[in-house]
């Protein structure tokens, strides 16, 4: 691999699957098993098979251009670059306020620390994070390393449990149940809205661009899914292994629940752990892309505008506490809106990376634009379906 962008590589690739894996992934996945049981893993599958089309569209669109999604929307249809970075910096914003809210229920959990308290300290760490010096490589090593810590730890409640493998092996192809609302959740939380753009932005700041960089890219592209599908699919074994023995989840805390059932006091404090873990990389890779979209070749200016971001989402929750407003309306509007948006953004990649004028003398190969298109109609179905849902 290209020595210059080495690092990157993975870093680009984990802090995409840290984006996608925040408090919202671990309940969906975890009240998601519960209802379905092992039929979840055909989900699990497709889901996977989708978000590859989707993002080795998106990301070679974006690093063989060298141009960020909202410059690649403007260049498709003028205007609609403006359009794209508001809805995603609005959504983006709207679920860092989760994310934030997500670590101090965890901190809460594990150390019985207050909810103020909590999502302060979380976000000074992450604050801490974009000021140092050199701030992209620090971002890659926290991704990573905060991202196998995640899966050390969910693995050991997959021991603790027993799931049955072969079942769910099997009913991966051949499922006794099949859920496409499941599939079209899954699919949005791990490629929807700013997720799509996280990594492949990295790797442009990374320098990793053009057709010379074509291997690594696909290599990072499609690695972030896998670590996503390893994390969901070792989550769903956990999960599975629960069930299987009995326990019963319940809506409130469905995460903490599973793992209390699997390990008791023990697991408790793993979840609280992962939640944390989950919850903090994804304030980490939303803030990050945000400003992404908003990005200056100045790297310290564009550490202060993260560390602005953070800080707003920071003061919100903080007002969203001392009110009776709960943040649910405004997700709710934010994953509408990201839902709705998701088909436009593939179609643009999809545009754009068969465009000369943007990528030159590279040429798509057909496989990648056959798995682009059918990522992208089931972004169409997953935007109906949102819509659908809020019209009900």
């Amino acid at each position: 691999m290209e020595k210059p962008y080495r690092g990157a590589l993975s870093g680009s690739a984990f802090l995409m699957a840290v984006s996608a894996i925040g408090p919202g992934f671990l309940t969906q996945t975890t009240q998601f098993t519960a209802k379905l049981g092992a039929s979840l893993s055909f989900a699990i599958l497709v889901s996977i098979l989708i978000d590859i089309g989707a993002q080795l569209n998106t990301w070679r669109a974006i690093c063989i251009s060298g141009k960020r999604g909202h410059e690649l929307a403007d260049d498709v249809l003028p205007g609609l670059g403006r359009v794209v970075t508001g809805v995603i910096v609005f959504g983006s914003f709207a679920f860092n306020i989760g994310n934030v809210s997500g670590c101090a229920l965890a901190l809460q959990a594990l150390f019985g620390m207050g909810n103020g308290w909590g999502a302060t300290v979380s976000a000074v760490i992450v604050i801490l994070l974009f000021l140092v010096p050199r701030m992209g490589i620090a971002i890659d090593r926290f991704s990573k390393l905060l991202g196998v810590g995640m899966i050390v730890l969910i693995f050991y409640i997959v021991l603790e449990t027993h799931p049955p493998l072969s079942q769910a092996l099997v009913e991966s192809v051949a499922p006794r149940k099949v859920d496409f609302p499941a599939i079209i959740t899954l699919v949005g939380g791990t490629v929807g809205g700013y997720v799509m753009f996280s990594g492949a932005h990295r790797l442009l700041d990374a320098g990793c661009q053009g057709v010379g960089a074509l291997k690594a890219i696909t290599w990072a592209s499609v690695s972030g899914i896998v670590i996503t599908g390893i994390m969901r699919s070792l989550l769903f074994l956990a999960v599975l292994g629960v069930i299987q023995l009995g326990a019963v989840i319940g809506p409130t805390s469905p995460v903490f629940d599973a793992f209390r059932s699997a390990a008791g006091p023990a697991g408790y404090i793993v979840s609280a752990l992962v939640f944390w873990l989950a919850a903090v990389t994804s304030v980490v890779g939303c803030s990050y892309t945000s400003v992404s979209f908003l990005a200056n070749p100045d790297e310290r200016i564009t550490a202060r505008r993260t560390v602005l971001f953070i800080c707003l989402t920071l003061l919100s929750v903080y007002v969203l506490q001392a009110t009776e407003f709960s943040a649910t309306s405004l997700l709710i509007a934010a994953g509408t809106l990201n839902g709705a948006l998701m088909p436009v953004l593939l179609g643009v990649a999809l545009i754009a990376v068969h465009k000369r004028a943007l990528v030159g003398e590279y040429r798509h190969p057909r496989w990648a634009t056959l798995a682009g298109v059918g990522a992208w109609v089931g972004s169409v179905y997953l935007a109906y379906r949102t819509v659908a849902a809020l019209a009900v």
